[in-house]
Order: C-alpha cells, then structure tokens, then sequence
C-alpha cells in the first residue's frame, strides 16, 4: 500500500488544483441557483451580499485561499516555468465535471483543445 507523502512538493500542485477547481465549480453552480445578476445598482448590491452570505460560495472563497497558499508552497520548490503548466490542468478538470455535474455542454471542439493543452503541458514541463 502506497502512502501518501505530504512532503512531495507536487503535492502542493495538487492543492492547488484541487481548491481551484472546486471553487470555480461551486461558484457556478451557486450562482446559478440564485439567478441571473439583477439590473438596478441596489438590487446587484443586495444580490451579491447574499451569495456572499451563502456557506458555499464562501467555501469557494476559502477554496481560493487555500489555493493560494498551496501554490506560495510549491513556488518555494519549483520554477514557475515548471509548475505553471500544472494550471492548465484546470480547464481540463473543469470541463469533466462542468458535463458530468452541471450540464455543461460536450462538443468536440473542447475535448480537442483540452487534448491541446495537455499535450501543451507534457512538452513544457518534459522538455
């Protein structure tokens, strides 16, 4: 059995990704619960601290930096140029489950330029 090292600095890359893209998916499917932003500058400013207030996109924000903070931990291990392709794994992730959980629509065209990007990453970070 495989245990997992917390010390692996990819792990921080990892962290990173993960609390992005969960943030990035609550955020969407919060805020499409709640309805579109109203028109009038109150009625944008009553909507707003109300998703504030809501406990999962406060989560998403929490997500974001905590995101932040496993990335400030992997700066002290790698090169940019080495961990920021990493990012680019987001779309990708987003993608997934945007189809699967939140109805987002699969075309041909995405999964060809998510097969881009990750044939992107494999380059940058391989070579």
């Amino acid at each position: 059995m495989t245990k997992i090292n917390y010390m692996n600095p990819y792990f921080y890359i990892f962290g990173t990704l993960l609390f992005t893209v969960y943030g990035q998916i609550v955020l969407k499917w919060r805020l499409s619960q709640l309805g579109s932003l109203p028109e009038g500058v109150k009625d944008k400013l009553l909507f707003l601290i109300k998703a504030l207030l809501d406990p999962f996109i406060f989560s998403g924000f929490v997500a974001a930096f905590v995101a932040s903070l496993c990335w400030m931990a992997a700066m002290t291990h790698f090169e940019i140029t080495k961990a920021y392709p990493f990012m680019s794994l987001s779309p990708a992730l987003v993608f997934i489950i945007g189809v699967l959980f939140l109805g987002e629509t699969f075309t041909m065209g995405k999964v060809i330029g998510l097969l881009l990007i990750l044939l992107g990453i494999i380059v940058t970070v391989k070579y």
